[in-house]
């Protein structure tokens, strides 16, 4: 998809379709919208006067062969309330129109940014949500497969604006959406095909090419470090475990290596059966996206990168599958993992935070000052917030306020939970420094205190995005699948601080 700024009125733009967002408390009479339908022959005020069209979140209404425009249709969208609209919002505006778009095979798009103050930010966040809807899940189709891509998206600003400055806010924009593209691709890949070996070498292309410097842990690196609470969690499978580093520009160094100013950790189970503790066969096709937090990582990694920052940043994936076998790790194990802590393995389906604990404490090895944890680590997260927002906890309380001040440009919901020190009975072990399982309640809350005692005093955030790496209903502005949560969200956070 090209994206582009484009200048001029909206009424001399020639397209295939011209995308304009509607909000709920305007009617015809309304400046911007008694000049739309003046051009458009009185047919605006007629569809909002009849009911036709209700400006109503994401509702849609098309008018063929406008009159009085160059576009071949006008699409009006409901952006619903002003007092409620936000950037984000405008993003997934800009999406409803690119998905509609597609629909009608409307290969050029012009999109009228509405509502936002900051033209640079409208353009960037229209930009993202154009890239996000573009996108198709369907990698292994090879029937009914139409070309549907919007080829052309053109962003008009109604406010006059610095053309050099919207136009580097579209690149940005462009850069965070193909990176959070590139996560949903990895998180929709089937786990035969994305193994924890290929997803290393799918970094190492990637990351090569936005100039990040990676290398890849194997087995016996991790063994002569005592990283057993990874390696337990891969017992069971014929994949050999990696870990793949991945540093900034400003980390790696040109030979002035420096410390971490923040660690980015992500999940990475390639495939989760559970273990010996084997899930229910319903859905558990699913467990394909269980890496979705490492992906999360990656992408945002590579977006950064891209985006030129100059913070040194060390990204930590630990990449396993979790399988039953007859060297797999049995319940009531006990390991003793990086950090010297003991742990007795009450459930191996509890295996992401096992891989995490390790890779924990090697990010404040290599010397990160602040720590950021992404992962799909528990289904009573969902059961807690649905699929509407991830759970947040920790204890880097200026990173949580800026997380949670950031979702309204993001568009990822976070929600905090407590993470006192009530809950760590929870996990204590009768035989072991703790285990890797509470009881049945605050299990989100309890997995978060076992990660705790990994990060120990470095100022630390778990996002717990179980409920949010897979979409199975659609969204006006996005198809089934992998969503990408948390790419944006991690390069917000970095920029904000």
């Amino acid at each position: 998809m090209q994206i582009e700024h484009q200048s001029g009125e909206y009424r001399n733009v020639a397209c295939d379709m011209l995308i304009f967002p509607v909000f709920e408390d305007e009617t015809a009479g309304s400046p911007a919208l008694r000049s739309l339908d003046k051009a458009a022959g009185g047919m605006v005020h007629s569809a909002l006067a009849s009911k036709e069209f209700k400006p109503e979140l994401y509702n849609r209404w098309r008018l063929h062969n406008p009159g009085g425009l160059r576009a071949r249709s006008l699409l009006l969208v409901g952006a619903g309330k002003k007092t409620d609209f936000t950037p984000a919002r405008l993003r997934e505006i800009a999406g409803t129109g690119v998905r509609t778009a597609r629909s009608s095979f409307s290969g050029s798009v012009v999109f009228l940014c509405r509502g936002i103050q900051s033209p640079s930010l409208a353009a960037r966040v229209a930009a993202e949500g154009a890239l996000y809807a573009n996108y198709e899940s369907d990698l292994y189709k090879t029937r009914d497969r139409d070309e549907k891509d919007v080829k052309k998206f053109r962003i008009l600003i109604d406010r006059k604006a610095a053309g050099r400055e919207i136009e580097e806010d579209i690149r940005r924009g462009i850069e965070i959406g193909e990176a959070t593209n590139f996560a949903r691709t990895l998180a929709n890949e089937p786990a035969n095909i994305l193994t924890p070996s290929r997803f290393a070498e799918r970094a190492l292309e990637e990351g090569s090419r936005a100039g990040l410097a990676l290398r890849v842990m194997e087995r016996d690196e991790m063994e002569k470090l005592g990283m057993n609470a990874l390696l337990a969690v891969s017992r069971g499978s014929d994949e050999p475990p990696k870990m793949l580093v991945v540093e900034t520009p400003a980390a790696a160094g040109n030979g002035r290596k420096r410390k971490p100013a923040y660690g980015l950790i992500g999940k990475g189970v390639t495939f989760d059966s559970g273990g010996i503790s084997l899930k229910p066969s319903e859905k558990m096709e699913d467990m394909k996206a269980d890496m979705a937090g490492g992906a999360a990582v990656l992408g945002a990694m590579v977006a950064l990168a891209r985006l030129g920052t100059r913070m040194p940043i060390v990204g930590l994936i630990p990449l396993v599958e979790n399988m039953p076998g007859g060297r797999a790790t049995k319940p009531g194990d006990v390991v003793r993992s990086f950090l010297g802590k003991t742990i007795e393995i009450i459930n191996t389906d509890a295996e992401g935070r096992l891989i995490m604990a390790d890779a924990l404490y090697y990010a404040r090895k290599m010397g990160a000052r602040r720590i950021l944890d992404i992962a799909t680590l528990t289904g009573a997260c969902v059961v807690a917030l649905g699929h509407v927002n991830a759970g947040m906890m920790g204890t880097d309380r200026k990173a949580i306020d800026q997380l949670r001040k950031n979702c309204d440009t993001t568009g990822e919901g976070l929600w905090q939970l407590p993470i006192c020190d009530a809950y760590r009975r929870e996990i204590r072990s009768e035989i072991a420094d703790m285990k890797n399982v509470g009881n049945r309640w605050a299990g989100a809350i309890t997995a978060a205190k076992f990660l705790q005692e990994f990060t120990e005093d470095v100022p630390w955030v778990h996002l717990d995005i179980a409920g949010m790496d897979l979409d199975h209903d659609g969204r006006p502005f996005a198809c089934k699948g992998a969503t990408g949560f948390g790419v944006r969200t991690i390069v917000q956070l970095m920029e904000s601080l």
